[in-house]
């Protein structure tokens, strides 16, 4: 799978806090099929889109 990322937001976030959560609910509201993936390397949350989503492909 080829992914588009489009937000990232820091591991270290106050707790009960998950705006990497809340921006990706955003994005679905929107008609986006945004996930959220965690990045190890970078200690970091990534909103993510398949790649083919951003051009209203399947």
């Amino acid at each position: 799978m080829s992914a588009k990322v489009l937000e990232r937001f820091p591991a270290g976030a106050p707790r009960g806090s998950w705006p990497a959560e809340e921006y990706a609910a955003a994005r679905r509201a929107e008609g986006e099929h945004a996930t959220v993936v965690m990045d190890l390397r970078s200690d970091a949350f990534l909103v993510v889109v398949e790649a083919g989503d951003e051009e209203g492909r399947p």
